[in-house]
């Protein structure tokens, strides 16, 4: 049995299966990454709740294992050469598991690298610009007199979307008919932005056809839908 007694994180949220992997998440655009891609996996996993609205992130628990304070992160027991792997940053995460189990990731050298470009784009552009309408739309931003950061990352993620739809013609998924974890990293952040915030008449979402269309296949998946809601909410 693995003892993960040695990572400070386990005191606040104790491995009940230290065996498995552990996940310290809550159901946000990132965080859903890292579940969905466990539940389409089947991998056994442990899930732990930090609740970032009571700040829980940046206890020195979890500090321990992020030092950037944010959700998701993991440990696996069985990392490589078989010792415990602690890891954050989502797309990092969605990276290991599909290189560990040799799925939603390309074997072919090309396609392995076009693939993760499409996480790269996620994270540097459609999370930060998503999440910014958000602050700006939805949260404590709505109140600010000057609207111009709001137009600003409205017209952005405007373009951001038109990528993606281009990216989508004539295509299943970002890579063709292979869904892969591209998607899997895309999926949450699209659906937040025209359902949790309400920006989808802001971005004109309604003038897309491939991406609509993409986001309905995804949320079709049974995995993903597990995914959105590990792990629970309060």
């Amino acid at each position: 049995m693995p003892d993960l007694s040695t990572f400070p994180i386990t005191k606040r949220w104790p491995a009940q299966h230290p065996d498995h992997l552990q996940l310290y998440s809550l159901p946000t655009p990132n965080g859903v990454k890292v579940s969905i891609m466990l539940e389409e996996l089947g991998l056994p996993y442990e899930t732990h709740l930090v609740d970032i609205g009571k700040n829980e992130s940046w206890t020195p628990e979890f500090l321990s294992l992020n030092p950037n304070g944010k959700i998701p992160a993991i440990i696996d027991p069985d990392g490589p050469g078989g010792k415990p792997l602690p890891l954050f940053e989502s797309g990092a995460i969605l990276l290991y598991l599909a290189e560990k189990t040799g799925k939603f990731l390309p074997a072919d050298p090309a396609l392995r690298y076009q693939t993760i470009q499409w996480v790269f784009f996620q994270m540097a552009a459609i999370g930060p610009m998503f999440g910014q309408v958000g602050f700006f739309h939805k949260f404590a931003g709505r109140e600010y007199e000057d609207k111009r950061p709001l137009e600003r990352y409205v017209n952005e993620s405007k373009r951001l979307l038109g990528v993606l739809e281009t990216q989508l013609e004539d295509r299943q998924w970002i890579m063709g008919d292979e869904y892969t974890i591209a998607d899997i990293a895309t999926l949450g952040w699209v659906r937040n932005l025209v359902g949790f915030y309400g920006a989808g008449e802001l971005v004109d979402y309604a003038s897309l056809k491939n991406v609509p269309a993409w986001l309905e296949r995804g949320l079709a998946r049974p995995a993903v839908q597990r995914g959105l809601d590990i792990p629970k909410r309060p």
